[in-house]
């Protein structure tokens, strides 16, 4: 039986999500001993049993599961774009992407290049560093392969968010937020930190109306270090910044186990971390991002902002970034970058375990539904 997906009606502002980003997979290696890894050293390491996955296959894959997601015949339809190799770790990453309810069409098999890994390592203390393939079929990502999924941009027009992730080619990101603008979607963008000079200098940030950045990102933008005793002056700077560029554009700050702030018409709105056993932050900022798209696709308010919350469960749930919030909780719960079990409601019962309560608005959409917009 599939999950039950949020409620749809006729005013889901919504339909289809159509996304670019890296797809691919990773390993995770414990090592034995806390020195340093040395240039030309053999170490003894155990593999951990982590499911990893790359930033536009985790937000895509929670956007597929919480709205239930098909190729055709649903209310909503999320339809990525990108490159994986002619190999095990691509095949089985369409095999995932589609029992998900992804529509895979736009994920093309390239010879001669390996789908995307990661290998990341960990000293017993935490610590740790990952090596990336540069040459993956991902890197070979096209403006081209994006100008295919075209006709699903003009049918859907401004019932469509495109979302430009990590680890493909900026001009090939860029390129969607381009047809993004030309055909009225909501233009949803992150940016790794070595990325964002460019994004400025290239006016990328000028077609962006959902910027998602943790607090190091922030940092480049300015070129100043977070504060995070004082995150305020520093959000505001922020803020400042961007609508230079974009002078309406929604922001999301992660901030890691201090929680995060989401800004919109002049004003930042701030849920703490709630408090749970974290077995591993993998993939967070990403189900924050995702939760929050899949809300604003049913018609959730962006932000509520109200009282100054000292814990997560201050004051009721009731937008999507509270949502996004939720579903980011949920997310460090599992050792995978994609937690297996999410659903509407799992994230129901685990808002019940935190004390978490709904705001009437916001319940609408979780609770029980035919499956057919009314």
């Amino acid at each position: 039986m599939n999950p039950r997906p949020l409620r749809f009606d006729a005013r889901a502002p919504y339909r289809s999500l159509v996304g670019v980003g890296g797809i691919g997979t990773g390993l995770f290696f414990a090592l034995e001993g806390d020195h340093t890894l040395g240039r030309n050293e053999s170490r003894a390491a155990r593999l951990l049993n982590i499911r990893d996955y790359c930033k536009l296959h985790i937000i895509s894959h929670y956007i597929a599961v919480l709205l239930g997601s098909k190729p055709k015949g649903s209310p909503f339809r999320v339809v990525p774009i990108g490159n994986v190799g002619a190999d095990h770790a691509g095949r089985q990453m369409i095999n995932e992407m589609a029992a998900a309810g992804m529509d895979v069409q736009y994920v093309n098999v390239v010879s001669g290049q390996p789908t995307l890994l990661g290998v990341c390592f960990q000293y017993p203390d935490g610590a740790g560093g990952n090596i990336t393939t540069s040459d993956s079929a991902a890197s070979a990502l096209s403006p081209n392969d994006v100008d295919r999924a075209t006709g699903i941009l003009a049918v859907t027009g401004s019932h469509c968010m495109v979302l430009a992730a990590p680890e493909v080619p900026l001009a090939t990101r860029d390129h969607l937020l381009k047809l993004g603008t030309a055909h009225r979607a909501l233009r949803v963008a992150a940016f790794a930190s070595s990325e964002m000079e460019t994004a400025k200098t290239e006016g990328m940030l000028s077609r962006v109306d959902l910027l998602a950045i943790n607090e190091d990102e922030a940092g480049r933008l300015l070129g100043e270090t977070f504060d995070m005793a004082h995150p305020r002056p520093f959000l505001d700077r922020c803020a400042d910044a961007l609508r230079g560029y974009q002078p309406h554009i929604r922001i999301i700050v992660s901030l890691g186990k201090l929680g995060a702030f989401a800004f919109a018409d002049g004003t930042w709105d701030y849920r703490p971390a709630a408090n749970v056993t974290v077995v591993s932050t993998a993939g967070a900022g990403d189900a924050l991002l995702a939760g929050v798209l899949a809300g604003l696709a049913v018609g959730m308010p962006f932000t509520r902002p109200g009282p100054e919350r000292e814990a997560f469960s201050d004051r009721p749930l009731e937008s999507a970034f509270d949502f996004g919030m939720l579903l980011a909780a949920y997310s460090v719960t599992s050792p995978h970058s994609i937690h297996p079990d999410t659903s509407v409601d799992t994230l129901l019962s685990f808002a019940s375990t935190l004390g978490a309560t709904f705001a009437p608005s916001l319940l609408y959409y979780l609770t029980a539904w035919d499956g057919a917009p009314t």
